[in-house]
């Protein structure tokens, strides 16, 4: 006998009253919170639950009965469906607002430490085409819109140059317009499926492993130059050579094509090499007198114009006069470490990822940096004892985790080493307010700034001055 599911209840009339950490809008009804997507406090709605639990439910909005004035209409035609661009129905200014509050109750619940004012949020100039870095995927099975589906209608259309479905991993959304990156990177999207349309180019088959053309990555600086990474299945290089000579005549403006042959099951490039159809291999970026070497693999922040003010405030909090030793942490491509590097006596960047490393090297070479030394392996087993005996105990610590935060060896070493300022820049409020936690016992927060670099979604970057205290 088959098991029918039960359909779960709707809840009328209910009022949207917060939004979550992780983006959802929150309702309360009863003793029950309830997680909706796609509203806004303020919103009046009817609920079709979709999940139940004890304390808290899921459910969507299925009814309208008032519209919060929180809310804006979405720009984009590909909202809701699309993984990303989660709060474009709520105002720019209430973003700024939820993100703030997120920071704060962060770092009041979980680090339950004493805390100074917390600084405005710095927002962002631009709240679209504000990403340097977008991945496009291939697909001969589309996601397939609700009026299509409905219509009983024989679709043959079924290619797709776009973005994974969430949590459908071989169901990709075929996007039209999107408005993360400069609009160049939407001409070169569509001319592209376009043109392997016309010419019979079969396009992957995520499930089924088969097809040839499979990703495509396209990058931008501040400066104009434009890099595509063109990643395909198998070799076949008459075709190959076709596309890419169609991509160089009608974009002249790609300062640099590479191309990828990935014949593994999964999409990552990491571990594949690169190889140059035209231009250079690499783009520049520029920050201040610097400039940035990016290769097809190297790791940059994702909003280059709010990158520069989060690395002004790092700068700042830092308290350089040119005579501290500063450790950099987590330092990636060395991008902080060599921002700050004229204004200390010397900075040491560590990093887990080796190909990170040799570009923070390269771009300290390019910048004629002389006062960086830089450092591959895990944090926790590179800063020991004959390391800091070898390379001094650092005035000045800058810190830099990814989302999870620090290992707790790793703070247990900086309480050991006491620098007298450390500089906090975190990517998730609630493991740094965590790690905050743990370094309260010798050091007092001083300064808090949250920055939004990721308008339109509910990510907030924040940065911490801590300082040492009189009795640490």
């Amino acid at each position: 006998m088959r098991h029918i599911k039960k359909q779960l209840p709707v809840l009328t009339e209910v009022s949207i009253v917060d939004i979550a950490a992780e983006g959802k809008a929150v309702a309360k009804v009863n003793d029950w919170v309830i997680f909706i997507p796609f509203v806004a406090p303020g919103d009046i709605v009817d609920i079709q639950l979709t999940k139940k639990r004890n304390s808290y439910a899921e459910g969507k909005a299925i009814t309208f009965h008032h519209y919060s004035d929180e809310r804006v209409e979405p720009f984009c035609e590909h909202f809701g469906t699309c993984g990303g661009c989660k709060w474009q129905h709520i105002r720019y200014d209430k973003q700024l607002f939820y993100k703030q509050k997120q920071v704060i109750d962060n770092l009041q619940r979980i680090g339950k430490i004493s805390l100074p004012d917390i600084s405005p949020i710095l927002g962002a100039a631009h709240a679209t085409f504000y990403r340097n870095k977008l991945e496009f995927t291939f697909s001969n099975k589309r996601w397939m819109t609700e009026n299509e589906l409905q219509s009983g209608e024989t679709i043959e259309d079924r290619n797709a140059l776009g973005f994974h479905i969430p949590t459908l991993f071989d169901k990709v959304l075929d996007i039209k317009t999107c408005w993360l990156q400069s609009d160049v990177s939407n001409r070169i999207r569509n001319a592209i499926k376009e043109y392997a349309i016309a010419h019979q180019m079969s396009f992957f088959d995520l499930r089924n492993q088969e097809g040839w053309l499979r990703n495509m990555i396209i990058r931008t600086t501040t400066t104009g130059e434009l890099m595509v990474i063109m990643v395909f299945y198998y070799e076949e290089t008459e075709l190959r050579n076709q596309l890419m000579k169609f991509l160089v005549e009608q974009f002249p403006e790609i300062t640099s094509l590479v191309y990828i042959v990935n014949e593994k099951a999964n999409d990552s490039i990491t571990d594949q090499q690169v190889l140059l159809f035209h231009g250079r291999d690499y783009i520049l970026e520029q920050m201040e007198s610097l400039q940035f070497k990016i290769g097809p693999k190297s790791f940059y922040q994702t909003n280059s114009i709010q990158a520069y003010e989060l690395y002004k405030i790092v700068r700042e909090f830092a308290e350089l006069t040119g005579n501290e030793l500063v450790y950099d942490l987590y330092t990636g491509t060395g991008t902080i470490a060599n921002f700050i590097a004229k204004t200390t006596r010397q900075v040491i960047g560590i990093e887990y990822v080796p190909e990170a490393i040799e570009d923070a090297i390269s771009n300290a070479q390019l910048n004629h940096v002389d006062n960086t030394l830089f450092f591959a392996g895990d944090i926790k087993d590179v800063m020991n004892d004959a390391f800091i005996n070898t390379y001094g105990m650092p005035d000045v610590l800058i810190t830099d985790p990814p989302r999870a935060g620090m290992h707790k060896d790793v703070i247990e070493k900086i309480l050991e080493i006491k620098p007298k300022c450390i500089v906090y820049v975190s990517c998730n409020p609630a493991t740094q307010a965590r790690d905050l936690q743990l370094l309260d016992e010798q050091y007092e927060v001083t300064k808090v700034q949250p920055v939004d670099m990721f308008p339109h979604t509910q990510h907030v970057e924040n940065v911490v001055q801590l300082k040492l205290r009189m009795n640490g």
